[in-house]
């Protein structure tokens, strides 16, 4: 098998491509369809990992070249996007095998986050996996990387500390808003959305005492509940442009497609606070914000990527710990790698027990056949043993046979290391002088190991008759 990744990510892309690309949780079922049916010559397994950072997709197929299925991988998901798949190949990133493992453990492990260290991304990874396995696209080979990535990704998390003095997307929003505002508990604040990272978001600007605080969701009752945490306001997201202007913050995370607050709707909150400003932050990939909105007077609106120049200065204080993590990494990675070539080799692994059972259905039907005409139990099963073992030394004995010199040793070494276990099959060959001597195979009167060479020609003992 062979396991590729392509995407992008907040270190190859811009802003505003990334969220043409990304998918809501719900849009990733169908999404990992319509991709197999693109690919269905090749029949891939098929996971998508996509956050506000990244949109990736995790591929896992046979033996076949790689090139056949990045191509038309990365023109659907140019489709997708509504972008040209030469623009997307100019911010993209196509990995292999090893690298493909070793990015996957990076990425769950934080190392390849914004904010370095970050938990966020192990709980979305792990979403996208269930969503895949749902869809039926997950396989064997993905199912076996991504375990692994969790895996690594916990060792990581307690054997270093990668997570110490982390300074996330959440703090970050709190610290910018108290550089711009002298005293936040005479602040309001709105949340706009109810997921993860507006919780903690709440629970950050929750600490410092807001004056109040509410949530404005599309669904009411999750806005309730999330607001019930905090002692918070529940909106509706409809009634959100007639009360933006009581808000002197607004923080912004959610999953949909099109921006959510106007450039018209912020000019007339501006204009009802009499030019008050307003800080703004917007979380989301897609933005929810209009980008226009940033262009006026008192608007202070940032967005993920203003916020990572926020988080750098802390990540620098984890560098020790890095490359702790890089080491656990790479063990992972070659780990997963022998995994890998493991499962090479189970075609040839599942061809040998089917002949194996076809060789003792064989002798099994003979043996039947043999007690049916009242031969002696003794002798039948004898001529079972011979049966079988003889099927078996066979196409290794026709091949010692057939080759000479340099090869037989080589093959010699290979059969006494199957057969023998290591107990010195050249010397033996050497010994009983295969190689030319008149006791040798040649003469069709060698032994092989103190037993005669019996079925040699048909691959099967002499049957009792």
């Amino acid at each position: 098998m062979s396991v590729i990744t392509f995407g992008l990510n907040h270190q190859t892309a811009p802003l505003d491509l990334r969220g043409r690309l990304a998918f809501s949780p719900e849009q990733l079922a169908p999404a990992l369809r319509g991709l197999n049916q693109r690919l269905e010559r090749v029949d891939p397994e098929a996971a998508i990992v996509s956050t506000c950072n990244r949109t990736e997709l995790y591929l896992a197929v046979g033996a076949a070249p790689a090139a056949p299925i990045v191509e038309p991988a990365l023109d659907w998901l140019a489709e997708q996007g509504r972008v040209s798949a030469e623009h997307l190949q100019q911010h993209a990133y196509v990995k292999h095998d090893r690298d493909a493992a070793r990015h996957a453990f990076r990425v769950a492990a934080g190392l390849d986050s914004m904010v370095l260290g970050e938990p966020q991304i192990l709980g979305q990874m792990k979403q996208a996996v269930r969503l895949a396995d749902e869809a039926g696209t997950l396989g064997t080979t993905l199912h076996q990387l991504f375990q692994r990535s969790f895996s690594v990704a916990k060792e990581v998390r307690t054997s270093t500390e990668i997570g110490a003095h982390s300074i996330s997307m959440a703090a970050a929003a709190v610290r910018l808003a108290g550089e711009l505002f002298e005293d936040l508990r005479e602040l309001h604040v709105l949340f706009v959305g109810a997921g993860e990272m507006i919780e903690l978001v709440a629970t950050h600007f929750a600490a410092r005492q807001p004056r109040s605080m509410a949530v404005a969701n599309r669904t009411l009752e999750r806005g309730e509940k999330l607001a019930g945490r905090f002692g918070a306001q529940a909106l509706r997201l409809a009634d959100l442009p007639q009360r933006l202007h009581e808000f002197d913050a607004v923080i912004s995370c959610t999953a949909s497609t099109l921006p959510i607050i106007g450039l018209g709707a912020v000019e007339r909150a501006l204009k009802a606070r009499r030019r008050r400003p307003i800080f703004m932050v917007d979380l989301a990939v897609p933005r929810d914000i209009e980008p226009e909105v940033a262009q006026l007077a008192d608007i202070y609106l940032y967005t993920v990527d203003d916020l990572s120049e926020r988080v750098q200065s802390a990540g620098e204080k984890r560098q020790a710990a890095v490359q702790q993590a890089e080491a656990i990494i790479d063990a992972g990675v070659q780990s997963f790698a022998h995994w890998l070539d493991q499962r090479a080799a189970v075609p040839l692994i599942q061809a040998l027990n089917r002949q194996a059972d076809d060789w003792g259905a064989i002798e099994l039907a003979r043996a039947r056949r043999l007690l049916a005409r009242g031969e002696p139990v003794e002798q039948v099963l004898r001529s079972l043993a011979r049966g079988l073992t003889g099927k078996m030394l066979h196409g290794a004995l026709a091949e010692l046979h057939g080759a000479e010199g340099a090869e037989r040793e080589r093959l010699a070494d290979t059969v006494s290391r199957l057969f023998l276990r290591g107990s010195g099959g050249v010397s033996l060959l050497r010994d009983t002088g295969v190689n030319g001597g008149t006791n040798g195979t040649n003469g069709g009167t060698g032994t092989h190991g103190g037993s005669p060479a019996r079925g040699f020609d048909n691959g099967s003992g002499p049957a009792p008759r």
